[in-house]
């Protein structure tokens, strides 16, 4: 009966993980981009410091009408948006928040099951451009299955890397094994690695699937309300687990500075929050890379350094043993 408790709460935490974090950074979102791009909007819903613009726009989008096209494939088009935000849940269950038992569940061969349930949620914008029956939804799920094919290398090959380093595929593991003076020398895949799931993510600078200029909104055009909703919701969700990922396989996940594991879930929360600006502040200062641009960052940049990290990976195991 103890063990089925365990499990309960667990699992309540993470969903409650779930649906917490990824609101809040939208709403950290809206303020950021509003201080850095002047933005008076999100500064004023609700009085100070503009406070119930989320609450404002979970509003909006439930009083959206619930369209479904004519000429599309009703049961894909509605199922896409589940599609696109489960699997981040998933995720979430597999990162170790902080030593011992600070994680949803412990899986042997961790960083390969986050990858691969990772890659089941890009489905979802795939099905949704396909279902739609419109050319601009189409086009936008055509660019997302070229992004997704281009970054999900070097993000797996990034990640190899430092699986190499710490000799195990486990994800508490490898933040076991981690010591700062890797940092230097895998700096080169955590850029890589995070590169790639911003992409991934369909993140400024690489939003060029729903590059609204060309192709209106990409896979999601024909979408409206909570469908819509869920859309955004799995965007933010996306940045959570990428951060929480990238803190944990790159930055040392629990440890800090002057030996303060103590503190090892706020540590994490830290570090991915941090993380989390990076990309908001990526959003408001990076203009959208081109397709051909796009294209030729994965495979000519990316990908060679990260096969050059798994080469220097192996001389310094090679060395240090």
């Amino acid at each position: 009966m103890s063990d089925i408790l365990d499990v309960v709460l667990r699992l309540a935490a993470v969903f409650v993980v779930f649906l917490v974090l990824p609101l809040a950074i939208g709403q950290t979102e809206h303020k950021v981009m509003a201080h850095m791009q002047g933005r008076l909007g999100p500064m004023y819903a609700g009085g100070f410091h503009g406070w119930a613009q989320l609450v404002a726009d979970g509003v909006k989008f439930a009083q959206k009408e619930d369209i479904v096209p004519t000429g599309a494939d009703r049961r894909i088009f509605q199922l896409a948006p589940a599609v696109a935000l489960l699997p981040y849940l998933l995720v979430l269950v597999a990162i170790p928040v902080g030593p011992g038992n600070a994680v949803g569940q412990f899986i042997d061969a961790g960083i390969f099951f986050v990858l691969a349930v990772m890659g089941v949620g890009m489905l979802g914008s795939l099905m949704a451009g396909w279902a739609s029956a419109n050319k601009f939804s189409l086009l936008g799920g055509l660019r997302t299955a070229a992004q997704l094919m281009a970054y999900e290398l070097p993000m797996l090959l990034a990640a190899a890397s430092v699986a190499m380093a710490a000799g195990t595929v486990s994800l508490p593991g490898i933040v076991d094994a981690f010591h700062w003076w890797w940092v230097p020398w895998q700096i080169v895949g955590g850029l890589v690695f995070f590169t790639a799931g911003l992409a991934e993510l369909q993140r400024p600078p690489f939003d060029m699937p729903v590059a609204d200029s060309e192709i209106i909104f990409g896979a999601y055009t024909e979408y409206t309300g909570l469908r819509f909703a869920m859309f955004l919701l799995a965007e933010y969700a996306g940045i959570v687990v990428l951060c929480g990922l990238t803190t944990v396989l790159f930055l040392g996940g629990w440890h800090g500075p002057f030996g303060a594991d103590g503190l090892g879930w706020l540590w994490t929360l830290l570090k991915t929050a941090l993380l989390a600006f990076v990309v908001i502040w990526l959003r408001v200062s990076y203009p959208r890379l081109r397709e051909d641009q796009l294209q030729k960052l994965a495979w000519t940049v990316l990908i060679p350094l990260a096969l050059a990290q798994i080469a220097l990976t192996g001389v310094v195991k090679v060395v240090t043993q």
